[in-house]
């Protein structure tokens, strides 16, 4: 999810009271909530993001450390500070606040596991992606109900509004869930009698705004088929289908490039573009899921030797 979504359920997180178990608890829950994206600073190095992010510091090892690296933080910032409190401010207990930290933490994993962007759960044990392509990566009916529920909370100086927020939201989320497993059932089922096959992979994934309409798509071996599912059960293909052009000897040596082989350690449905290029081809790889971003793709120029090498 984005960092506006994750700011928000900490801070609703900490309206609901938890925040008065300690002096720094509010911050503890917004900060933790948004930590794990401390991996944008990849964006600083010339390493792939897209192979990087979600990885160590989503995963289980970062789950556990990173909740105690904040409270120790904290500690370190209880401890050097010198002005006078009000009298009314919680004291410092760093138990509370390492349990803060884990809410806030495991939230942010939470909400990242829903969308289709995908998170590596268990790294550095295992690298698998795991996807729940059920809530949009921005979801704005998220922003406007715990927004909403965060302000009436600060504006009353009453937990009540955070809590009623928290709970539409987790419906919401429940909900969102629930048709998700039920919309991939339904195409899945609708597909696989249109063709007489199973589709090699799946994907039934959230849009932005509409929760009833979803975006498909569907591996069919040596092709994508792509569309929408809206609810009760409408599926809606487009005729034109997006050849993976996997099979090109101009791809086999592409895939030795090393931004090539960074890209598809993210990619789920990759396709292969190319074009001349000077005295070679320039082959480009895009996934499916973001194709119409434009912004989620690697290249590099295959020698014409190698274009030609079978």
């Amino acid at each position: 999810m984005d960092n506006i979504c994750h700011t928000l359920v900490g801070a609703a997180i900490g309206e609901c009271g938890l925040k008065r178990g300690s002096r720094f608890g509010a911050a503890a829950l917004m900060v933790s909530a948004n930590i794990p994206d401390l991996d944008v600073l990849v964006f600083l190095t010339n390493t792939p993001s897209v192979s990087f992010r979600r990885g160590w510091t989503h995963g289980i090892v970062a789950q556990i450390a990173l909740p105690v690296v904040m409270t120790s933080a904290f500690w370190l910032l209880q401890r050097r500070r010198q002005q006078q409190h009000s009298t009314d401010s919680p004291p410092f207990r760093a138990g509370w606040l390492l349990l803060l930290s884990f809410v806030g933490v495991y939230s942010h994993v939470f909400l990242d596991y829903l969308n289709n962007y995908g998170v590596r759960l268990l790294t550095p044990f295992d690298w698998r992606w795991f996807y729940g392509d059920a809530v949009f990566v921005v979801d704005p009916w998220l922003w406007l109900v715990l927004g909403a529920g965060v302000w009436i909370a600060r504006r009353r100086r009453s937990p009540l509004a955070s809590r009623v927020a928290l709970a539409i939201a987790t419906l919401y989320i429940a909900g969102m869930v629930t048709s998700a497993r039920a919309a991939r059932a339904e195409v899945f089922t609708q597909w696989t009698g249109a063709h007489a096959a199973q589709p090699h992979a799946l994907l039934v994934g959230p849009r932005l705004i509409t929760p009833a309409t979803r975006d498909v798509i569907v591996d069919a071996g040596n092709h994508y088929e792509t569309g929408t599912f809206t609810w009760p059960a409408t599926l809606v293909l487009s005729p034109e289908q997006i050849p993976k052009n996997d099979d090109r000897p101009e791809v086999a040596a592409a895939r030795e490039a090393p931004n090539i082989r960074a890209f598809l350690v993210w990619a789920r449905f990759p396709f292969w573009t190319l074009e001349p290029a000077g005295r070679g081809t320039r082959v480009s790889v895009t996934d499916a899921r973001f194709m119409a971003r434009g912004f989620f793709s690697a290249s590099t120029v295959v020698p014409a030797r190698a274009s030609s090498s079978d």
